[in-house]
């Protein structure tokens, strides 16, 4: 049985999408002390979610924690201790796998970084096998983390990077989203026109990159003529330096993730 501790929108996001694949509703439970996560876990996946989590955690073969990194050391301690035999699965961001396995007794971990679009199925998730992980227990992160979207095995010196770039990056697209809408306002467009425009383009972008239509050079030299709109308005990034500002800005959420870590 897989047992989550903690049932926010990340928890549910992954036991939706968990039983959407081979998995049945008796094979999963969750444990939370807020009624109103409880509640709306339950409505969204058909999960129960307990408000006592004794008896589960003395069953459960697999547990994931998706609780606040802040919150991790407090949830543990009102719990029982874990059985030897249990794979311990951390999606709480930041804590490296030395302290999970000085706060859980085990080596038997797998560390996740996921991102928000794993709620709608999109997510980008990366994850790092402890000292005593199986490859069947990899195998089985793997299959968990891939019914949300894509997932990758990287080495645990590598999860800051990932959490920079990909779990953090949602925000810099978003940011990006702003920026364009409020800058559709400036030349004349209404918001509701120029948000809509927004969207659609963001996503027909990102679809074309999906769909491998070409690298991101080839793509934007394809919309690019010569002295055009396109590299006008490529120019002014390339003279703000665009892409050092987006490297500094990856540069600046690893070196937050690392601090946060200690």
């Amino acid at each position: 049985m897989l047992l989550f501790i903690g049932a926010g929108k990340m928890a549910t996001a992954l036991a939706a999408g968990y039983v959407r694949g081979n998995a049945t509703h008796e094979e999963v439970l969750a444990y939370d002390i807020s009624e109103n996560a409880r509640n709306a876990f339950t409505k969204t996946t058909g999960i129960p979610c307990l408000a006592d989590a004794t008896e589960a955690v003395a069953k459960a073969d697999r547990i994931l924690l998706a609780v606040k990194p802040q919150h991790l050391e407090t949830a543990l301690g009102g719990l029982p201790a874990f059985a030897p035999h249990t794979l311990v699965i951390s999606i709480c961001a930041g804590v490296p796998l030395s302290k999970l396995q000085r706060l859980t007794g085990t080596g038997r971990l797998v560390r996740v970084m996921p991102n928000t679009p794993l709620m709608v199925g999109q997510g980008a998730s990366c994850y790092a096998p402890g000292p005593e992980a199986t490859t069947e227990d990899t195998a089985f992160v793997a299959n968990l983390l891939g019914s949300s979207g894509l997932a990758r095995q990287v080495d645990e010196s590598l999860l800051d990077a990932v959490t920079a770039l990909s779990g953090s990056g949602p925000a810099y697209v978003f940011e990006l989203a702003k920026a364009m809408v409020l800058a559709g306002q400036a030349v004349g467009l209404d918001e509701a026109l120029s948000t809509e425009l927004t969207l659609q383009t963001i996503a027909g972008a990102a679809e074309m990159l999906s769909r491998k239509e070409g690298s991101p050079d080839e793509l934007r030299d394809a919309v690019t003529s010569p002295k055009g709109t396109t590299f006008a308005g490529l120019e002014v990034m390339r003279q703000r330096d665009f892409r050092g500002m987006l490297r500094d800005v990856v540069i600046a959420a690893r070196d937050r993730s690392i601090e946060l870590g200690k």
